[in-house]
């Protein structure tokens, strides 16, 4: 038997190749996503690990107010510092002091980061600071500075250059030394501006009292468990003393449940869209070739084989191909997650990463992964191989012209209507979770009524061929509808590939009119100074205070965020002045008002949750630690620009040094105009790091720009399914044209020429494709719908972007058919007419 499926498979190496082509792509993009995963990991780990130099312990204040890895804590007395140094087994200890600072670039704007930008003192202990001079030397004088790499390239400064760091206010600085974070650039992207310990008091802990925490180095013989346990009795309460390895677990956990778990299921989700489409085009390889090989089947049979060998014959075919195939895709894998590697350091996506981790999971999970792809999707055409009669060796057989059943029929048609219906109660009820379960069982209804469309559809496609290209088009058309099976399998595979792309552009484009409406709802003003959405980056609330002095300015009002905790859990809220902002903004305030300076708010859906209303006593612990109750003075329906909490700035500021805004919306002035306002602005922003003068229109576009490079990758990936896909659709017409030798050489035998038959392999493929993009695109639509109404967001498909799939589609079936047109009429017609 053995030697049976390796003869059979070395027989026909055309059909061999078709099948481990698809394999090879799966698991290729499936290992490539694996290991990216494993290379951020791996790269995320390596910086947590030297984050903090060679620290041994760490003290720093024990309130958390953020989840995220990033999220800063509040200072602590700066008296902390002599008792540390004096517990036994320390062997040096320095104060940290840590907080905002943006550079600025020699243009005068802010050094755009992705991480955090920050400013703090540099560690004169080589061993406590994660930092090493590259250049320069270390700042000793009033206002000298050492920045790190990538943004002195960035901001395209050097050693002995004078620029500026807003702390959030103005602070001239003179550059003296270039950091390396190990052998990197930064830490991340972490932008980290180090003054002397006096100027870090200075200007970023604002006081000689306070700072951010301690390092702390062990004595030879002294275990950090030990140290960090005798250091934290002398600590006063609200501190805490942790080792170096506690916090890189506990950065890497935060990391982990967060960030890295979004990112890794994202991909993964890529990764098994190209699984799907490949296990469609290998399920199709072989129902062609189990049918094509009906009379050796039987033959099989005929000889005393029974049909567990023959299942078992073709069973062991998909394993040689798969295991094959997918060793090769592993290797595959490794060049494509290097290739994503590229593209995501390119479009500064997650953080630099250098090699590539290859976990033993990651192989662990692609390897049987692979192998069992193949198998299921040969496991159908396998057991309808052993039901060939032994009778069947003595007569013609077609190769499956049959049309769908009646069971298929009215099993597709139920699941269609459970998923229509799935999907629009989700959509109008806004359930995610049950729209969501309405797509899967949708795809589960397309792959079932596939067959079932396949023959009308095909005939309505070729229509047009038909009446414009004569007999070709008419043969064409014929000949994608008398094998429903046939051309639904090769089709639905486009439509998955297809249908995920226009899900993609039909979702994104919905968000994006989702923010541009709540974005018009709220904010009737025509101008909105931007500094980014960066959690530590913004400009000083001096700002706007200048702002309102402007004669084309009516009214201003900025809106920072922070991280505290409300009633127990942390959160992220946005800071402003609640009076102020309401005479820009409309927030849909459902109870009590935003009059008063001091109001505390919360949005409607958070206050139907904790049963608040205005009134209610709030808990809140700010990162300093200090707690206190807050009255909430109004409720608010509309949180697309302030989030769920509104926390007045009086109240945050008695809490911060560093008091930031994020953004300013702005109302003209009685009869100035837009572009005089926008200018006026321009300028008093300059000292202020440059932030960005929007309109309205280019504030609502900047909300998706950092989504842009993310979304331009995952276009990238999908076309690969697709790619997938129309390969599908040209084994899917090779095979055809091996089956239709001897049909193909009558036709040459009867007057047809090598252009007709050309013309009519590609409408073959073209009508094809039509019929998979089409329903990929009507699925799409409708998902997209579906699942982007259910989070409340509009329908806005372009229609632009549609057009285009559309079109990619038809042409991209033409493509496919090149080579089987080709091969289709370079056969010879007098050894086709003997073809058996």
């Amino acid at each position: 038997m053995i030697g049976l499926v390796f003869k059979e498979l070395w027989g026909r190496k055309r059909r061999m190749v078709g099948s481990l082509a698809a394999v090879f792509l799966g698991v290729t993009f499936l290992t490539g996503t694996l290991v990216l995963g494993d290379t951020l990991a791996g790269s995320i780990d390596g910086y947590f690990s030297n984050a903090y130099g060679k620290t041994d312990v760490s003290v720093r204040n024990s309130t958390k107010v953020s989840d995220e890895p990033w999220g800063s804590r509040g200072q602590i007395d700066a008296s902390v510092l002599g008792k540390v140094r004096q517990v036994d087994g320390v062997a040096n200890a320095e104060p940290v002091i840590e907080g905002s600072g943006q550079l600025l670039a020699k243009d005068g704007t802010v050094v755009q980061s992705r991480g955090p930008r920050m400013a703090g003192n540099w560690m004169t202990d080589p061993k406590l600071n994660p930092y090493r001079l590259a250049e320069g030397r270390a700042p000793r004088a009033p206002n000298e500075v050492v920045i790190n790499k990538m943004f002195a390239d960035e901001g395209n400064l050097n050693v002995g250059d004078r620029t500026a760091v807003l702390t959030p206010e103005r602070v001239p600085v003179t550059v003296v030394g270039i950091s390396m974070f190990g052998e990197e650039e930064a830490f991340g992207e972490t932008s980290f501006t180090a003054f002397t310990l006096e100027d870090a008091r200075k200007y970023v802990a604002k006081t000689p009292d306070r700072i951010s925490g301690v390092s702390i180095s062990a004595e030879d013989g002294v275990s950090p468990d030990e140290l960090a346990s005798g250091v934290q009795n002398v600590l006063p309460a609200g501190t805490e003393a942790v080792t170096n390895e506690a916090q890189v677990e506990e950065g890497m956990s935060e990391v982990e449940s967060g960030f890295l778990t979004i990112f890794r299921t994202v991909l993964g989700a890529f990764g098994a869209v190209a699984l799907l489409v490949a296990a469609f085009s290998i399920h199709n390889t072989f129902a062609i070739t189990m049918a094509q090989r009906t009379r050796e089947s039987a033959l099989l049979r005929a000889l005393g084989a029974g049909r567990r060998q023959v299942v078992t014959i073709v069973g062991f075919e998909a394993l040689v191909i798969g295991g094959a195939a997918t060793l090769a895709g592993l290797a595959g894998g490794l060049g494509f997650a290097a290739l994503l590697r590229l593209l995501f350091t390119e479009f500064r996506i997650g953080i630099a990463m250098e090699g590539l981790t290859v976990s033993a999971t990651s192989l662990m999970i692609a390897v049987p992964v692979g192998m069992l792809v193949t198998l299921i999707a040969a496991l159908g055409p396998a057991v309808k191989a052993s039901r060939v009669p032994p009778l069947a060796a003595l007569r013609e057989v077609s190769a499956g012209t049959a049309g769908p059943s009646d069971t298929r029929v009215i099993v597709g048609g139920v699941f269609a209507a459970v998923a229509i219906g799935t999907v629009v109660f989700g959509a109008v009820t806004e359930q995610m979770a049950m729209a969501g379960a309405g797509a899967i069982v949708a795809v589960i209804a397309m792959v079932a009524l596939g067959p079932v469309a396949a023959r009308p559809v095909a005939r309505l496609l070729g229509g047009p061929a038909a009446r414009l290209r004569g007999v070709p088009g008419t043969l064409a058309r014929d000949n994608a509808s008398r094998s429903p099976q046939r051309t639904a399998g090769a089709a639905t595979a486009l439509m998955i590939g297809v249908g995920v792309v226009t899900l993609m552009t039909v979702f994104i484009g919905s968000l994006g009119a989702s923010l541009e409406n709540s974005v018009a709802g709220s904010f009737k003003g025509r101008i909105v100074v931007n500094s980014g959405g960066n959690e530590t980056g913004g400009f000083s609330t001096a700002l706007v205070r200048d702002a309102a002095e402007l004669p084309q300015v009516g009214e201003v009002a900025g809106v920072g965020n922070g991280s505290l905790r409300v009633d127990g859990d942390p959160s992220t809220v946005s800071v402003a002045d609640p009076s102020a902002l309401s005479r820009v903004l409309d927030l849909d305030v459902t109870q009590g008002g935003l009059s008063g300076a001091g109001t505390f708010a919360v949005s409607k859906s958070v206050a139907d949750d904790k049963g608040w209303s205005t009134g209610s006593q709030v808990g809140v612990t700010f990162a300093d630690g200090a707690s206190q109750r807050l009255t909430v003075g109004a409720v608010y329906e509309n949180t697309d620009l302030t989030g769920d909490y509104l926390v007045p700035r009086t109240v945050w500021n008695a809490h911060t040094r560093q008091s930031l805004d994020n953004a300013a919306f702005v109302e003209l002035a009685p009869g100035a105009s837009e572009a005089d306002a926008r200018q006026a602005l321009t300028a008093l922003a300059k000292p202020y790091g440059a932030p960005e003068v929007q309109t309205r229109d280019d504030y609502v576009s900047a909300q998706t720009e950092e989504m842009a490079g993310f979304i331009t990758v995952v276009y990238g990936m999908l076309i690969l399914a697709i790619i997938i896909a129309l390969m599908g659709i040209a084994n899917t017409l090779s095979l055809s044209v091996h089956e239709r030798t001897r049909e193909l050489g009558l036709l040459r035998a009867v007057g047809g020429t090598r252009p007709q038959i050309r013309s009519m392999v590609r409408w073959e493929s073209v009508i094809v494709a039509l019929f998979g993009t089409g329903g990929g695109l009507g699925l799409g639509v409708f998902l997209g719908w579906g699942l982007g109404t259910a989070l409340g967001n509009p329908f806005a498909p372009g229609a632009v972007q549609l057009a285009v799939i559309a079109m990619v589609g038809a042409v991209a079936g033409a493509l496919a058919a090149i080579r089987p047109a080709r091969r289709a009429a370079r056969l010879a017609i007098l050894s086709a007419i003997s073809t058996p």
